[in-house]
């Protein structure tokens, strides 16, 4: 099979960067060892996040700190064996949240932050899935008055962004959220996000708008890359895929990938787990809700109510560990009453992070033809299309809207 460009990884950023080379002309073959959306891009809290205009910093003050080095909260976990490997990115990622620093990382991310909607939006209405879109925003709730305060004092901090909130107390997170227990004594609901009922759907409803364009879905081993006279090539299920350019897109395997073409990636992976859960006694929730005292979110979805875990540092490959999400239920069930969970045991994935916080967007430095994009941490669902758009005008000589420099690998 031959081809303009292959992209490997068919998760929002590979498919949503296929759909934006292929609205500009090039054929393309999307390749990937699952299906679309079964990776990375299937377990999150499904939210278009506009309000994040902060990337997740690492804590600098000695309480939090403290706090984590016990590993009992539920929203961090580490292995302990681990620590030695990756206390070097750990350290890198400390000196990058510096308040100077942060404030430029957050600068470098505003301008995909700001279109991510918009990104969202043209793709979702080609493709024909707004239903599984809600623009609700969601919910941040607080379980103290203290870290209501503290909350409140964030948002007030950001309003040079022009962002849509509303300080919710008791009363009025009741009226919006009548299930939820008194555990929370008030919210911020930001409106500005978009919260969608199925990630990995919208990732095979936009594959399958790709596909209905004419592009080619493959299965292959991406690890197989290689670089030929006239371009790169790719093993496939059904035979080798041959094209004048690569874009890698494969979230946390893409170091795999780029270290045997010579390039050290400085990412790291941050595992989460997911579960869905009944609810009993005719309770409901519309909005995503965040328990930010704890570091999970409860989303509304097809499949029931997922509960999503905060970072667990450890190994990409190691075995899941149950401890998160047993913690993490437990607190959940003093919000809502939680039944039985759907699936047998809890989804685990890996969000690929670069210490800087900010994506690797561009071309390769030292390979004609090498296309990157991925370490989108947190916001790959959220950035998947504006990231798409961006790299395909680079690869076709159009002038983007936003200046990729901040992105570039060599950094």
């Amino acid at each position: 099979m031959k081809t303009d460009v292959v992209v490997l990884g068919a998760g929002i950023i590979g498919v949503s960067t296929a759909l934006h080379l292929q609205a500009r002309g090039r054929s393309v073959v999307l390749l990937d060892r699952r299906g679309p959306g079964e990776e990375t891009s299937y377990g999150n809290a499904g939210l278009i996040e506009r309000a994040s205009v902060i990337p997740y910093a690492f804590p600098r003050d000695w309480r939090s700190l403290l706090r984590y080095a016990g590993n009992r909260t539920p929203d961090v976990r580490y292995h302990a064996r681990f620590l030695p490997r990756i206390a070097p990115w750990l350290l890198r990622y400390w000196w990058h949240s510096a308040p100077s620093r942060l404030a430029r990382a957050a600068a470098a991310m505003l301008p995909l932050i700001e279109r991510s909607v918009a990104e969202h939006d043209a793709l979702k209405d080609a493709a024909g899935i707004g239903a599984l879109f809600r623009r609700m925003g969601w919910i941040v709730g607080l379980r103290s008055q203290q870290s209501l305060d503290r909350a409140a004092a964030v948002a007030a901090a950001l309003a040079e962004y022009g962002l849509d909130y509303q300080l919710l107390d008791r009363q009025a997170l009741s009226a919006l959220e009548p299930s939820l227990s008194p555990c929370m004594v008030g919210a911020i609901h930001w409106r500005d996000p978009v919260n969608v009922s199925d990630p990995g759907a919208v990732a095979r409803g936009y594959a399958a708008l790709f596909q209905r364009r004419g592009g080619s879905l493959a299965r292959g081993d991406a690890r197989s890359l290689e670089a030929v006279p006239g371009g790169w090539r790719v093993r496939g299920v059904t035979g080798p895929v041959q094209a004048r350019e690569a874009v890698v897109a494969l979230g946390p395997w893409s170091p795999d990938v780029l270290r045997p073409l010579g390039y050290r990636v400085p990412m790291a992976v941050k595992r989460g787990y997911h579960q869905h859960f009944a609810l009993e006694g005719g309770a409901s929730l519309a909005h995503p809700v965040a328990d930010i005292d704890s570091g999970f979110v409860m989303s509304p979805m097809t499949l029931g109510l997922r509960l999503t875990t905060g970072a667990e540092f450890a190994p990409r490959d190691a075995p899941p560990s149950p401890v998160q999400v047993t913690r993490t239920r437990a607190l959940a069930a003093q919000l809502l009453p939680l039944g039985e969970a759907v699936e047998k045991t809890p989804w685990m994935g890996c969000r690929p992070c670069m210490p800087d916080m900010r994506p690797v967007i561009g071309a390769a430095p030292r390979h004609a033809g090498l296309w990157l994009a991925f370490g989108h941490a947190h916001h790959g669902f959220t950035l998947g299309p504006v990231t798409g758009k961006l790299l395909a005008c680079l690869m076709t000589g159009q002038a983007p809207d936003i200046d990729p420099a901040p992105y570039a690998l060599n950094r």
